[in-house]
């Protein structure tokens, strides 16, 4: 999503000067769009979703003006649902429609889950001018709210449509074909035309009514649909029947034109289903909440209350097997829970007091209380669920060109069938010559039809099996599927460009703490020349009283081998160097090895083992006792445990792998070589990372940058794709284009694997789509292919489409 601002602008005299204030905010990393009128003394900028007002303003006061944030025309975006569109053009006249309205200035409509996103300025416009167009249009807009019951009710009529036609249809055909091959007709040849007439009407005009509604709509407005080639098909094969009752001599075609018209029904109904399916993640991901909660009372008893009822700070009790109702804190006892559902990773976390937990989440062990912390939109799981939407409802790149196609290939189709008719018309000869190949095979091909039945037969194939929806649904029914796939697997896709720009990856540039590494101090060695829990039990009773991450690695260390930890007396923190106190009546100093030199501590008897740990990247840690060394410890940041089998399968992949970190070089290179990274840059600043993701750009490179995606912000913003890692509550969603909620380096993986097979499946769907009509509309203008079987080949040509895209639901992201 992106976000439009307005600044008011302040000290421009002419054009000039708004011209050097629009290359100014031009030339900011993020901004996608800014216009600057002298006129109305006032700058419209296009940025990405996540993005600092100040840095506009600075930037706009550095070109030598003054600028403020307009508080009233900020853009809002609303997010409707559409009723009535049987295909991807369709979504392409309502998008028209929503944007003639005053005041909007963007619409994106999906034919795939049927919604429409207004983006308009405050004030401008409402839902009830932006319905009045969508129903003039031949459309029906509904809010939200209403959604759910609308959708099903309209599911419900277009089953009761399919039944209702094929109810008539069914003995129509039957009747035909006896009149084809046998050549029986009921009660003789004008009783048997009759018949065809008055059932055949009901069937087109009465049953069809929406198809023949927005057929009138799209000629009054020159913007055709699937439903104007449907609509215009069966009225030109209802024609005939007039035609021949005021003593024209054709062939009556009415049965076929309601033919064509159930079956078209039969591919609404099934179509309604299929992209029912592929849009059915975000259905799924409402249903894992937990729907009651066992909530505290002041008295300390508990009463079931309804999930919606819970307010913050309420306190909940959670009992083996139960979902955690809301996003919070354990604030008594500990368990494992199941976060598969958040994280896509189905080995249980163990969690304690302290430890947040995410709503939707299954307790599988120990019954904990939970102090609630988000409620409502705020929860994990409904950032989600918004996410999911909003990036179903983007575009791939590649769709602009599917959805340019879409828009003129109906005219186009108009035309060809226009010129079949005249080809038939004029040369009729040549057009039966071809013919009398087939004859012998195709039951339906009859020589002797005259030359206006022969023209109408093939337009009429022509305007049926040249649809292109089977094109329009070719792209967001994958992205649906693909992006409800990586939600559930934990991988958050922000829009579609990030799919068609992932699938590309060539290199992945890693930050190193917190992404390569679990991002926290552990112990790693201990050496002492006392017994070890005695010398564990000094060092962490004097760093106990110290905050620092390596303090709090040696206390928990301690607490782990249950040495103990006592209370030091006058404790002294030198800032940078290390920490004096008095231990049992003992002085005790700890620090680092620089320190102790500066006061003349000894440290022969541990400097072999001292060397060693620094040579490996680690940090030290001395202890002296009265003055004398007693012992060292070896603090390091620990790899994740699957960070190399990720690395590993990524070179599987043929991606280059770097490590980009502002720590030392020895730290960096034994944490690349632990890991298997192909190459590392150390001691860099932010700045830095930038430059070399830049670099590698210009290298022609198609680079992922993977970081936490709050102190990496600026180098995920330059990538091609930046990926966060998360690690469940805490994700930053608007710094990435993938965000991935288990802090695991396999997410990586498996987003490159979803994002290739996605873009395949949207590729195959694209091919198979244009294969067909390249084929059949030939087939069709040569009068081979019979306008029922025709349009049956158009409903089943969409139905393959959103079944392929459906079977990426079975890919594995555990192989390619």
């Amino acid at each position: 999503m992106t976000r439009k601002i307005k600044l008011d602008i302040e000290g421009m005299s002419c054009t000039s000067c708004s011209d050097r204030i629009q290359k100014a905010l031009s030339k900011i990393d993020g901004v996608r769009h800014a216009n600057v009128s002298f006129a109305s003394k006032n700058a419209f900028i296009e940025t990405e979703s996540m993005f600092s007002n100040s840095l506009l303003i600075e930037t706009v006061k550095g070109a030598g003006y003054d600028a403020f944030v307009s508080s009233d025309t900020e853009s809002t975006d609303k997010t409707y649902m559409v009723s009535g569109m049987s295909c991807s053009s369709c979504a392409i006249t309502v998008e028209k429609a929503l944007q003639s309205v005053p005041g909007v200035e963007k619409a994106t409509v999906s034919f795939t889950d049927k919604k429409a996103v207004v983006s308009f300025k405050k004030g401008t416009a409402d839902f009830g001018q932006f319905s009045k167009q969508v129903k003039n249009a031949g459309y029906e807009l509904i809010e939200t709210g209403q959604a759910e019951s609308k959708k099903l009710s309209h599911l419900e009529k277009e089953r009761r449509r399919l039944i209702l036609a094929w109810a008539i249809s069914i003995p129509l055909t039957f009747k035909m074909l006896g009149e084809m091959f046998f050549g029986f007709h009921i009660g003789g040849p004008q009783i048997s035309f009759w018949i065809d007439l008055i059932l055949a009407f009901p069937v087109i005009f009465i049953i069809g009514f929406p198809v023949i509604r927005a057929t009138f709509f799209s000629i009054r407005k020159l913007s055709f649909t699937m439903d104007s080639l449907i609509g215009i098909g069966t009225i030109a094969a209802y024609s005939t029947g007039i035609l021949k009752l005021f003593g024209m001599d054709i062939e009556n075609f009415a049965v076929v034109g309601a033919m064509i018209m159930s079956i078209n029904y039969i591919g609404n109904y099934l179509k309604e289903m299929a992209t029912g399916k592929a849009s059915r993640a975000i259905k799924q991901l409402l249903e894992l909440g937990a729907k009651t909660a066992h909530r505290e009372n002041d008295d300390g008893t508990f009463t079931d209350v309804g999930v919606e009822v819970l307010q913050i700070n309420d306190r909940v009790l959670v009992r083996p097997g139960e979902k955690i109702p809301v996003d919070g804190e354990i604030i008594e006892g500990s368990t494992a829970i199941d976060e598969s559902i958040a994280t896509g990773e189905s080995i249980p976390v163990d969690k304690t007091v302290s430890d947040k937990v995410i709503g939707a989440t299954v307790n599988q062990q120990g019954a904990i209380k939970v102090k609630i912390e988000k409620i409502g939109k705020d929860t994990f799981l409904s950032q989600i669920i918004k996410m999911v939407e909003e990036a179903q409802g983007t575009k791939v790149p590649i769709q602009a060109f599917a959805d340019k196609v879409t828009s003129i290939f109906v005219p186009i189709v108009l035309l060809i069938a226009a010129a079949t008719f005249l080809f038939w018309m004029i040369f009729p000869e040549a057009g039966r010559s071809i013919l009398s190949s087939f004859s012998a095979y195709i039951p339906w091909i009859n020589l002797d039809r005259n030359l206006v039945s022969m023209a109408l037969f093939a337009s009429i194939a022509t305007l049926v099996i040249a649809c292109p929806c089977a094109l329009g649904l070719a792209t967001p029914t994958a992205l649906m599927v693909g992006m409800g796939k990586g939600a559930t697997n934990g991988i958050l896709i922000r829009n579609g460009e990030a799919i068609q720009a992932a699938q590309k990856i060539d290199t992945v540039v890693f930050d190193k703490t917190g992404t390569i590494t679990v991002g926290k101090p552990s112990v790693t060695s201990v050496s002492a020349n006392i017994k070890e829990n005695e010398f564990l039990k000094i060092v962490a009773s004097v760093e106990n009283l110290s905050e620092h991450p390596l303090a709090r690695a040696v206390v928990q260390k301690a607490e782990s081998d249950g040495a103990g930890i006592g209370k030091p007396e006058k404790f002294t923190a030198v800032t940078g160097k290390g920490i004096e106190a008095i231990f049992d009546g003992k002085k005790i100093v700890v620090g680092s090895i620089n320190y102790f030199r500066e006061l003349n501590i000894d440290t022969n008897e541990f400097d072999s083992r001292i060397d060693e740990h620094l040579n490996k990247g680690n940090t030290v840690i001395i202890a002296a006792q009265e003055n004398k060394t007693i012992g060292m410890i070896a603090v390091s940041d620990r790899i994740k445990s699957d960070s190399a089998q990720a690395l590993k399968e990524l070179y599987a992949l043929g991606i280059k792998t770097i490590m980009l970190t502002g720590d030392n070089k020895k730290a960096a290179d034994a944490i690349a070589q632990e890991a298997g990274i192909d190459e590392v840059k150390a001691e860099l600043l932010p700045s830095q990372k930038i430059a070399v993701v830049r670099e590698l750009q210009e290298q022609g490179r198609i680079v992922a940058m993977v970081g936490d995606g709050i102190n990496d912000a600026p180098s995920l913003k330059q990538a091609n794709v930046g990926i966060a890692i998360g690690t469940g509550t805490d994700i930053a969603i608007e710094a990435s284009d993938i965000t991935l909620v288990s802090g695991s380096l396999m997410g990586v993986v498996k987003a490159i694997r979803l994002s290739r097979a996605t873009f395949r499946k949207i590729m195959q769907n694209l091919f198979w789509a244009f294969f067909y009509n390249v084929i059949a509309v030939p087939a069709a203008v040569l009068g081979i292919l019979h306008p029922a079987i025709a349009e049956l080949a158009m409903a089943f040509s969409s139905i393959n489409v959103v079944a392929n895209s459906l079977r990426l639901k079975r890919k594995s992201l555990e192989k390619d």
